[in-house]
């Protein structure tokens, strides 16, 4: 496949603001190439608004800089183009977590990882679509989270003087104190049903989320299914046990743990859930939101990886 058009999409506040101090070096990495234009981001979703562009503007690669919430926000731009004219993904990790470039086999170190996208080795990836019961959607490339780490992931945005696993460390104390509670969901899927009291439920198209836990060791972003995990409701001492287990992927052995796979779901609480999507608030503390889908979409998006 030619690549001769490429858009580059860099958020600046990824990493906390951190991104910005790395983009000058990644600006000379893109200078040994030809056809490399670059778009800073100046507000949220203002990388959907950049990645549609291009696509509209015939681009035949758009390169997400940033962390996990960057790709979201291409990815959800590149989603709303019809397939014939969506451009090739590329994804360089400059972010806090990078779960989805870990995914995809991308190199940690930024400069390398961009010549690993210009190399061009093009595969189809899955990508998954979350939808609420008033009919808003959302495009996801890594995970949903529901109750638990969507909390973590609400208080590891406001952590101020640490990053990486610590900061998330941090926002899980905060979650164990203030938000340990287990909603009761009725859950429905293309390969069985259950209803429980949960204090976590994470759905993964990647294997790991919140920069380095193994939710789901064996899921790929390719193999057409989800792979998800959930924890049933337990002690605040019982989840502070389970959560090194999940660091090291090995938290499935416990009895406390479900683990399974699926392509499409619907699920319904007893009361408001909280979610992420990739790290992104979907539905915070004033949730009103009960009932969810999601569906998978096979080899839906192409990246060069």
């Amino acid at each position: 496949m030619s690549l001769n058009r490429i858009k580059v999409i860099v958020n600046p506040q990824a990493d906390f603001g951190f991104a910005w101090q790395g983009a000058g070096a990644l600006e000379k990495t893109g200078a040994e190439y030809s056809g490399i234009e670059w778009d800073y981001t100046e507000h949220p979703h203002h990388a959907d608004e950049l990645a549609y562009k291009a696509g509209l503007d015939g681009y035949d690669m758009v390169i997400a800089v940033g962390g996990d919430g960057t790709a979201h926000e291409v990815v959800n731009g590149l989603m709303e183009l019809e397939p014939s004219r969506r451009p090739v993904l590329g994804v360089i990790p400059m972010g806090s977590g990078n779960d989805f470039a870990y995914a995809l086999g991308m190199d940690p170190a930024p400069e390398a990882a961009f010549r690993q996208v210009m190399i061009g080795n093009i595969k189809k990836v899955d990508i998954g679509l979350l939808k609420d019961q008033y009919g808003r959607r959302e495009y996801f490339t890594n995970a949903v989270g529901i109750g638990f780490d969507a909390n973590v992931t609400n208080y590891f945005k406001k952590v101020k003087y640490l990053r990486g696993i610590p900061a998330y460390m941090a926002a899980i104390i905060q979650t164990l104190i203030l938000h340990h509670d287990a909603p009761r969901m009725q859950v429905k899927t293309d390969t069985e049903q259950w209803e429980e009291e949960s204090l976590l439920f994470v759905v993964c198209n990647g294997s790991r989320e919140g920069g380095g836990f193994l939710i789901a060791p064996s899921s790929l972003p390719d193999d057409g299914v989800f792979h998800y995990a959930r924890v049933v409701k337990i002690s605040r001492l019982m989840m502070l046990r389970l959560i090194p287990e999940v660091m090291k992927g090995t938290h499935e052995r416990f009895k406390q743990v479900n683990s399974g796979y699926f392509q499409k779901m619907e699920l319904n609480a007893d009361r408001p859930l909280h979610i992420h999507t990739d790290g992104e608030i979907y539905a915070g503390f004033e949730s009103t939101i009960e009932k969810i889908s999601v569906e998978i979409l096979p080899g839906e998006i192409e990246v060069s990886a």
